[in-house]
């Protein structure tokens, strides 16, 4: 979808397209890890529809974005139409993007420090909430910090906010970024050496959504050349790259 369609158009060209290009097989509620059984069964609550409205913060990393397209997902997967507001994409037309969502049975709100202090935004967001509350339609918010910390113009907003179930989440380690790349090449059919993993957290970086952008890389690659991913692989294909 190209960033000049006008964001009602996308909302609805988002809606056509199969569940697995909308919501990546990878990114479920059963693939995620670093979360207690609590956290997961509210999720699956909420994209159920048993559940209010839920406010889930973390920091960079946390894997909020994947939880908020796993519970797009679990929700579809039950019948109820769901859709998935990426906030930074929105911002500055928030309204335009809200209001093509009517139907939706749940809408993930993803990344709310985008928009804090951007004050039309935040009208458009208080409002929205306000007809999702009347309509029964179930929101999950993420955002890096609690309510009370985003940067808000609107006090109204904060306060509806506040009242939703909050989730936080911990920063994984290393061994829990290891376990989450190790998931994802399983799942993909790749052979990747423990060294690779090790190296991939040493010489790369920690950015989880860097990480596994580079799998997908690495999924190519390896395919085109019959080769498992090792540390001199991984080096052929970084160098190349640069």
């Amino acid at each position: 979808m190209s960033d000049d369609q006008p964001l009602a158009e996308r909302a609805t060209i988002a809606r056509q397209l199969p569940l697995a290009l909308r919501y990546p097989p990878d990114q479920r509620l059963q693939t995620f890890v670093g979360a207690g059984g609590a956290t997961l069964a509210q999720l699956r609550a909420l994209a159920g529809g048993q559940v209010g409205d839920a406010y889930l913060q973390g920091g960079e990393g946390a894997g909020k974005t994947h939880l908020a397209l796993a519970v797009c997902a679990a929700a579809e997967g039950a019948g109820r139409q769901a859709t998935y507001v990426p906030l930074p994409v929105a911002r500055g037309r928030l309204g335009d993007a809200l209001d093509a969502l009517e139907g939706s049975a749940l809408v993930a709100l993803d990344g709310l420090d985008a928009i804090a202090g951007m004050r039309n935004d935040e009208v458009a967001l208080f409002d929205f909430h306000n007809r999702a509350r009347a309509a029964g339609i179930a929101l999950l918010y993420t955002a890096r910090v609690a309510p009370d910390a985003l940067p808000l113009t609107l006090p109204d907003l904060r306060s509806r906010l506040a009242q939703c179930a909050r989730i936080v989440l911990s920063p994984l380690d290393d061994a829990g970024r290891r376990d989450v790349l190790r998931e994802r090449a399983q799942r993909r059919g790749l052979v990747v050496d423990e060294a690779a993993y090790d190296w991939l957290l040493r010489r790369v970086g920690r950015d989880l959504g860097g990480l596994t952008a580079l799998l997908d890389r690495l999924d190519r690659a390896s395919l085109a050349a019959k080769r498992r991913i090792t540390v001199p692989f991984l080096r052929e294909v970084l160098d190349a790259d640069a």
